[in-house]
């Protein structure tokens, strides 16, 4: 069959790496991909959101199934564009990918199905909001509406900080439309995990435990970005807090979406807070996590395409998902500088490194080829170096090992990704 990933990052490097590892798979189509996505798929120049470009493609190929794994497409509609043309499509429609599109909406479905999570107000009158904050209890935590690269959320210690964030994301709109309205919650403390999930509209499966390391420098310092690097599975997702989640959240969520009419297909990424009350939601995604999937897509036994089709075809309970016993740590190689300013362009030497290494992998995140063919950077995150091991202490030290397998100027990570192993 032929297959069509749109997206061009990390999180589709790895989708496109499960994918070809499918023998009923034969061609790999991605759009608009990057330079490590070459490697195994062919790249098209078609843009994520040029939705009427996509369809004509996917016709004029004969594409059997396409995958979507960015979230701006799926927050925008692509899936009813793609359906509504008879071509089969993975992930969720427009009516339920607002669950990420929304956090006042999904911070409202959580209040009405009683899903425990952070206490909170909405807001659309940034006086409003600087009125409530006069009352409130700091820390607190201000959340741009809308979709924001993983950026619109602001921890504010005190009062003077709370009221510059609601100028920066209500007034300036440094989020664009997203700060339109803003989400006031109260800050929890405790272990973040995220978990991910293949849903079927009815069916929930959950794939294994992942934590994220979002600031950008070592001891959670710095600014938040989309992920510094992350490991799965976490230790701290023991049974208690799985027989937990599975019983007060993960099916109650997709229930929840059945009966507003808005049936959820494709995956649901929990990012969980277990505090000392219990495992409370901290926001929803409608797609695979990045750099979530880096660690736990190499895991999944599973033949990615079996499972993303029954989720489809709402047949996701005849499937038995299955993930090795093992680990994977992945560090990201970013521009110095991200996520603020940074150069790019830089010659990447080394990426030969990676080949034909079993459980190593270098997942292109912001890469492309210069005009002279040679692979540079070209984004704050460049690369994902993940690496697999026996334990999560193992798969930490070869992932550490396999970032000096490869260079470019300006390569910054952090060096304490997945140090919370050595605490569990």
């Amino acid at each position: 069959m032929k297959v069509l990933v749109v997206g061009s990052g990390g999180r589709e490097h790895a989708i496109v790496t499960s994918v070809a590892k499918s023998s009923r798979v034969d061609k790999i189509y991605c759009a608009p991909g990057n330079a490590g996505i070459a490697a195994v798929a062919e790249c098209v120049p078609i843009g994520a959101m040029e939705f009427d470009k996509l369809v004509a493609f996917a016709k004029e190929k004969e594409i059997d199934f396409t995958i979507i794994g960015m979230d701006d497409p799926l927050v925008g509609g692509i899936v009813d564009v793609f359906e509504a043309e008879g071509l089969k499509v993975f992930g969720p429609n427009k009516k339920a990918a607002i669950l990420e599109g929304s956090k006042a909406f999904s911070k409202d479905l959580m209040k009405k199905y009683k899903i425990p999570t952070a206490a909170y107000e909405n807001f659309t009158d940034s006086k409003a909001a600087l009125a409530y904050l006069e009352t409130a209890k700091f820390p607190i935590v201000l959340k741009a509406d809308g979709l924001a690269l993983g950026k619109g959320v602001l921890i504010c210690n005190t009062l003077e900080e709370a009221k510059a964030g609601v100028k920066e994301i209500m007034e300036d709109k440094k989020f664009g439309a997203s700060g339109n309205t803003m989400v006031v919650e109260e800050f929890m403390t405790g272990r973040e995990v995220s978990v991910l999930s293949f849903v079927d509209g009815k069916t929930i499966k959950i794939m294994s435990s992942a934590q994220d390391h979002k600031r950008a420098k070592d001891g959670d310092q710095g600014l938040n970005t989309g992920g510094m690097g992350n490991f799965s599975p976490s230790p701290f997702y023991t049974k208690e807090v799985d027989e937990f989640c599975q019983k007060y959240i993960y099916q109650a969520t997709v229930d929840a979406m059945a009966k507003e009419g808005r049936p959820f297909k494709g995956v649901i990424f929990f990012g969980l807070m277990l505090t000392e009350d219990g495992p409370k939601v901290l926001e929803y995604n409608a797609r695979f996590g990045d750099p979530e999937a880096q660690v736990v897509l190499p895991r999944m036994k599973n033949d990615i395409i079996d499972v993303m089709e029954a989720c489809v075809d709402g047949k996701l309970d005849t499937i038995d998902l299955q993930f090795e016993d093992n680990a994977a740590v992945c560090v990201v190689l970013a521009s110095d500088g991200y996520p603020v300013s940074y150069e790019k362009g830089f010659e990447i030497t080394g990426l030969h490194n990676f080949d034909n290494k079993e459980g190593y992998y270098c997942f292109h995140a912001g890469t492309k080829f210069d005009d002279n063919g040679k692979i540079v950077t070209n984004g704050g995150r460049v690369l994902g170096v993940t690496a697999k091991g026996a334990t999560l202490k193992e798969a930490r030290a070869n992932a550490y090992e396999a970032t000096e397998w490869v260079d470019f100027a300006n390569k910054y990570m952090r060096h304490d990704i997945g140090k919370a192993i050595d605490e569990a």
